[in-house]
């Protein structure tokens, strides 16, 4: 079988990399030039690392991360409403939670890679589903013919909104800033962190060799251009009322490594199979960062596709099996997320205050149980 992958993301990447411990053939097109180490930090779940491991990379995904044992949440006043046990988890499902530069991330799974794998400067214009094969053709004139094609062209996903013209990515009605600081002694090493208030969210976590990302959110209309176009003496300004070491981080970070993005998800799909065409990643079942999940869904996708590829002797029953195990998986992770987010980001002082006086009386026992059906997960 011959199996073509349009994107080179995390997703992308990953679906490569356990295709071809599998001995699948495959092949990787990615739109950009070149791989640009771009991005701040993301946060790998225990349950993606349990992935990572099975194929055969997670060992350095690791060495290159942080490992987290806890998780805070406090007020703008820095006062604590609740925090959540890693350890917990790690001892239940036996690995651990870290942070790791995107970067870092991209670049062990490209290392994993048979030199070739991966096609630059390809970008899809079209895909065409027949009863024999697929075709993808790019805007540089070129197409490519495969057994099976697997999307994993994000979020904005051309191919997506072919198959389905109507899922179009939704706004979730906040923006976000994110960069990498140094810690300078600011961040305890092993605990992230959130701060809500009814200006804004900002968060936080440590990286490897010093430096901390950091996100900060606010709500706003879509494609606002005036939050679009703010420096980071005016996003620091926003947060002035929070703890100092906020406002410090986002000043001392590189204005030429600050991102921003209205922050969208697709509304849950019904299927990701579609002919000779499957969806992962971000393509299939984008979500808000609120559950740091997006990738980790991404790394899941791709050890469930490879693996049933690999055991099925039908493509069919293949995708039936990961449609089985993905599709209700996700449609939760998204509605989850996007109410986690609706909660953290109240702008009303009335619900924001019920909010904070009613979350302490939520046991750190009760917030692992909601998140178990994420960690309590068998991979193959």
């Amino acid at each position: 079988m011959k199996i073509a992958i349009i994107g080179g993301g995390i997703g992308g990447l990953c679906a490569a990399v356990g295709l071809q411990k599998r001995q699948i053939e495959v092949e990787v097109f990615e739109a950009a030039p070149a791989f640009l180490p771009v991005g701040a930090g993301i946060g790998i779940g225990s349950n993606a690392m349990r992935a990572l491991m099975k194929m055969g990379v997670g060992e350095k995904v690791y060495t290159n991360g942080t490992t987290l044992t806890t998780q805070v949440f406090q007020n703008s006043n820095g006062k604590i409403l609740n925090t959540i046990d890693f350890d917990a988890i790690k001892r239940l499902y036996g690995q651990e939670n870290i942070t790791i530069q995107r970067s870092d991330l991209h670049s062990t799974l490209l290392d994993a890679l048979v030199e070739g794998t991966v096609q630059y400067s390809k970008k899809c214009i079209d895909v065409v589903s027949e009863d024999t094969q697929v075709t993808a053709y790019f805007e540089d004139g070129t197409y490519v013919t495969a057994d099976l094609l697997i999307a994993a062209d994000g979020i904005h996903s051309s191919i997506r909104q072919k198959l389905v013209p109507d899922s179009a990515p939704r706004y979730a009605g906040y923006m976000c800033w994110r960069g990498v600081a140094e810690n300078k002694g600011r961040v305890d090493e092993h605990t992230s962190c959130e701060i809500w208030a009814t200006s804004g969210r900002f968060g936080y976590a440590p990286l490897k060799n010093g430096q901390v990302y950091w996100f900060a959110c606010v709500n706003t209309h879509e494609n606002d251009a005036f939050y679009h176009t703010l420096g980071r003496k005016e996003i620091a300004r926003l947060f002035e009322k929070f703890p100092a070491h906020v406002a410090d981080l986002i000043l001392d970070t590189k204005p030429d490594v600050i991102l921003h993005h209205d922050l969208k998800d697709i509304r849950p799909l019904k299927k990701f199979a579609y002919g000779r065409i499957v969806l992962l990643g971000d393509a299939a079942h984008a979500t808000t960062p609120n559950m740091g999940q997006g990738a980790g869904q991404s790394i899941e996708d791709a050890l469930v596709l490879s693996s049933a590829l690999a055991e099925f002797t039908d493509f069919k029953d293949a995708l039936q099996h990961y449609e089985k195990e993905r599709v209700a998986r996700t449609a939760k992770v998204i509605s989850l997320s996007r109410q986690i987010g609706w909660s953290a980001q109240f702008s009303s002082p009335i619900l924001a205050k019920a909010r904070d006086i009613a979350f302490p009386f939520i046991p750190s026992k009760a917030l692992l149980w909601r998140l178990k059906f994420l960690f309590d997960v068998k991979l193959k």
